[in-house]
């Protein structure tokens, strides 16, 4: 009975926090373009689609509550409790590695910019090597996103500042635009965004405020967050070195 409850106010905020999105699009719709729906997009399957955002949304919320945020946080405490350091290091960086991997916005951007590269002229045209780019790609922000883990996971053992690591990440990063492809930009940059999507937050958010809540003299408001910082920056040097030295070793990419 609680669970039905919880969900039914899961439900009503879902619908408070969509609102001023469907309210928007509609008075753009309605007021300033003032045209009817295109003939491919039925009245019904839009509503139909609405309710399935809700409702998904609703779910995903509570899901987080009842099992990532709790398995994260239990995670963290368990590695700290049993003392490995070394095996904590490497589920961070599994974690961050795997979440990455599968979050569908890496997966769209990535085919995406394949495509837009291929039409560059920086790598051949043809299917193979666009995929062999995509792939590249995903392979290069989930591996930068598990070491922006892994050294959030180290700032939280030894309280670094989180401030000056981030400057002086977005330093490099401004270093590394002046000598990356121009085409390689673009896509550096949006790729530090897509990493902090639906499955990346959540598990390692868990992650540091579990960890941050285990060892004495942390705090979870102070030392707990700042992860994903670590792993929106990080992404956008890697990728901008990927485009400087790494980006011809991909097949069908010219020397």
């Amino acid at each position: 009975m609680d669970l039905v409850v919880s969900l039914a106010r899961q439900l009503k905020d879902s619908l408070r926090d969509l609102a001023p999105v469907v309210l928007v699009m509609a008075f753009f719709q309605l007021v300033v373009i003032r045209q009817p729906l295109p003939d491919s997009l039925a009245l019904m399957d839009l509503a139909l689609g609405l309710v399935f955002v809700v409702l998904g949304l609703t779910l995903f919320i509570k899901g987080l509550e009842l099992g990532l945020f709790p398995l994260g946080e239990n995670l963290a405490r368990a590695f700290v409790n049993k003392g490995s350091i070394t095996w904590l290091l490497v589920f961070s960086f599994a974690l961050g590695l795997g979440s990455t991997v599968a979050e569908p916005a890496l997966i769209a951007i990535a085919a995406r910019a394949a495509e837009v590269v291929a039409q560059g002229g920086l790598i051949d045209n043809s299917v193979s090597a666009q995929n062999s780019f995509a792939f590249a790609l995903r392979m290069v922000v989930a591996a930068s996103v598990g070491l922006a883990v892994v050294i959030g996971v180290v700032r939280i053992f030894k309280g670094w500042p989180l401030h000056f690591m981030i400057i002086a990440g977005y330093v490099l990063v401004l270093l590394l635009t002046l000598l990356a492809p121009a085409e390689m930009v673009g896509i550096a940059y949006d790729s530090g965004g897509v990493t902090t999507s639906t499955i990346t937050v959540p598990l390692v958010t868990a992650l540091g405020v579990g960890l941050a809540s285990s060892i004495k003299g942390r705090s979870p408001m102070l030392d707990g967050f700042g992860l994903i910082a670590l792993a929106s920056v990080m992404p956008i040097i890697f990728v901008l070195i990927f485009g400087i030295v790494g980006i011809h070793l991909i097949p069908g990419v010219d020397p």
